[in-house]
């Protein structure tokens, strides 16, 4: 059996499956990198996912085009973005609430609003929506790595590009520069004029973009069409791997990968004398692993800086 995985694993194939299942995910986390250096928790990527692939069907369903899709998505994204910065920053509800309903309303109201605008109930199957086009790269084909790159679609190449891009905001421009400061400490960057606020609003903007491309993703190229509870916690996947890549770009892009390989591995292990239901538990068993791993490095640091300013006191 273990010959029977290695033998699935180690070829183009199996990265090829990587890249299409990190996707959404590396999406999803550079999201949450963004909010998250702003000082603003967006726990509500799930729900903000599950409204793109929703609404980049429907959009390009309307407009027979993929693009204003996945453009539509986006903005969508957006807004929800913007709402939940509106009832945390304007309204002072708790963020971790507002990006509960969000989830809720991804989980539950994109059954209403799919039956309201198309009148179809459950998933988009009748619906004549446009898919994302994959970019051909045959010249890659039968290169050991690279042709896993030979026929993905257009947006994974766009989410390994927003990798760099967010680096580069973050780190090379001053809107990042105010979204660290901001994230950092809020106070001190209001003392001297930065608006705190919007800040917070066009980091949240930015945010609920990037989950809303993932939700596009994952209902115009990854499943060809809207079904309930599609997203299935990848956006929950997406804050582990912001935290395991300890709020980086690149970070979560290598923790998007890891958890994209345990649920490739665990499509592959299916057809294996393990249990079905076991095997599907893998990306979550990896999940929690990485999570636990994260937790304890970070104690070990908390528990060494205070020892180090315990022994500087003590020689003062």
């Amino acid at each position: 059996m273990f010959e029977q995985i290695a033998s699935s694993v180690f070829t183009t194939a199996f990265l090829a499956s990587v890249l299409r299942i990190t996707t959404p995910i590396l999406f999803a986390a550079l999201a949450s990198v963004i909010s998250e250096r702003a000082g603003v928790a967006n726990i509500g990527l799930e729900g903000i996912m599950m409204l793109g692939a929703l609404f980049g069907v429907i959009f390009s369903a309307w407009t027979q085009s993929a693009f204003v899709g996945v453009v539509g998505a986006g903005l969508v994204g957006v807004l929800i973005g913007l709402m939940m910065g509106w009832f945390s920053l304007k309204l002072g509800t708790d963020i971790i609430l507002s990006g509960i309903a969000v989830n809720m309303l991804g989980a539950g109201g994109t059954i209403f609003l799919l039956f309201m605008f198309t009148g179809l109930r459950g998933n988009s199957a009748a619906l004549d929506s446009r898919m994302i086009p994959a970019l051909e790269m045959h010249f890659l084909e039968g290169i050991p790595v690279l042709g896993a790159f030979a026929r993905q679609s257009i947006l994974t190449y766009v989410a390994l590009l927003c990798v760099f891009l967010v680096f580069v905001l973050l780190y090379k421009t001053p809107l990042g520069l105010n979204i660290r400061a901001v994230g950092e400490n809020p106070h001190a960057a209001d003392s001297v004029g930065m608006s705190v606020r919007k800040v917070k609003y066009i980091a949240l903007g930015i945010s609920g973009f990037l989950a809303g491309l993932g939700g596009a993703y994952m209902s115009m190229f990854y499943s060809r069409g809207f079904t309930t509870d599609m997203v299935a916690g990848r956006g929950f996947i997406a804050l582990a791997a912001q935290a395991m890549g300890r709020g980086e770009p690149l970070g979560a892009m290598l923790s998007s990968l890891l958890f994209g390989a345990a649920d490739a591995l665990s499509h592959h292990m299916q057809g294996t004398a393990l249990p079905s239901q076991l095997v599907a538990t893998i990306p979550y068993v990896i999940t929690i692993i990485g999570l636990s791993l994260y937790a304890a490095r970070t104690i070990g640091k908390v528990k060494r800086a205070r020892k180090a300013r315990a022994q500087t006191a003590t020689n003062a």
